[in-house]
């Protein structure tokens, strides 16, 4: 069973810092681009950081500079380093794979079950 699990998330103060992994399991032999998005108490999801493939990286405007996205392609595995976090960093952290090349064919647009990070002020 293919599935992407995400750990990391905790209660932090603010300026904290936490790294959030991505592990993607199951018999899996590729994986396109990979991302964090979050979704914050009573607002919608939003995406936070993208890494394709190759390692070309994206960020939104609110976290550039304080979170770090990478990518382990051995261990199927994707980070999120968060540093200087604020109380509007507050959320539930979701890690996506857009495609996941697997022994029974593609899968598309997969999500983690997501791990929640509270940053209290």
């Amino acid at each position: 069973q293919v599935q992407l699990v995400e750990s990391g998330g905790g209660l932090v103060q603010a300026g904290g810092s936490l790294r959030l992994s991505c592990a993607a399991s199951g018999s899996i032999f590729s994986i396109n681009a990979m991302g964090w998005y979050r979704r914050a108490p009573g607002k919608q999801r939003e995406l936070a950081a993208t890494i394709t493939s190759s390692g070309s990286t994206n960020y939104a405007n609110s976290v550039k500079g304080r979170f770090t996205i990478s990518r382990d392609n051995a261990k199927k595995t994707m980070y999120l380093q968060m540093n200087s976090l604020k109380p509007e960093d507050t959320a539930v952290y979701y890690c996506n794979a857009d495609r996941l090349g697997t022994n029974r064919g593609p899968q598309y647009d997969r999500w983690g079950q997501g791990t929640l990070v509270t940053v209290s002020s």
